[in-house]
């Protein structure tokens, strides 16, 4: 499904990744763990195709995507692509419903069925037309996991998924992942730097100075 060849990053003088190798399998779910700084979000962000790689070269599904242009990027993200964030950004002005439906709209679908499935499937059936500050925040995590789906992408990335919130709901969330991922068939790649996290993977790698040790 993934496959990283050498890939290199930097920022400025820093050198965040330093030939890093790696491959994923469809269906995996893959957690990365390391230290602040050792190149955990770059790492995601390049493959989700939010940043570009300076040296190596990242395929997905046989296609070198660290040779598409913007555009291309674009769809990739929108198509292939998604994404959970450790503080959920989710749309404040805008109900639960709608900011799980923005993926279907970018992708031209108006599939509302679709958006009220996922909304279900997380366990908020009848807080469609809240607003997020009217939630707690592992029910604002079940939203942007739910917008991460809705569009049927083959990978989801999760960068510190669990960072923002108490540990008893940080589990709750991990338990929604696993199951989704055994329903969907999904590929996963995670970044923790919990250790207790990292449990819920079926593979484990750490993430040292910008190199991926198996």
């Amino acid at each position: 499904m993934v496959t990283l060849e050498g890939v290199q990053k930097y920022y400025g003088t820093a050198h965040v990744l330093k030939g890093v190798d790696l491959k994923l399998g469809k269906g995996e779910f893959v957690a990365v763990t390391g230290s602040s700084g050792s190149g955990k979000s770059t790492l995601l962000n390049i493959i989700g195709g939010m940043d570009r790689p300076d040296a190596g070269k990242i395929f997905v599904d046989r296609n070198e995507i660290s040779s598409y242009d913007d555009e291309k990027l674009t769809l990739y993200r929108r198509k292939k692509i998604g994404f959970v964030f450790q503080f959920f950004n989710l749309l404040p002005n805008i109900t639960v419903i709608e900011n799980v439906r923005i993926p279907l709209l970018l992708n031209g679908s108006r599939d509302e069925e679709m958006a009220h499935a996922f909304v279900s499937r997380v366990g908020l059936e009848g807080r469609e037309d809240s607003y997020p500050h009217e939630l707690s925040g592992g029910e604002q995590q079940r939203v942007a996991i739910a917008r991460a789906l809705v569009h049927d992408p083959d990978i989801i990335l999760a960068d510190e998924p669990t960072g923002s919130l108490d540990s008893s709901t940080g589990r709750a969330i991990m338990g929604l992942l696993t199951r989704l991922r055994e329903e969907t068939g999904k590929t996963i790649l995670l970044v923790t730097h919990e250790e207790y996290i990292s449990r819920y993977a079926s593979r484990v790698l750490k993430i040292r100075d910008g190199i991926i040790r198996q």
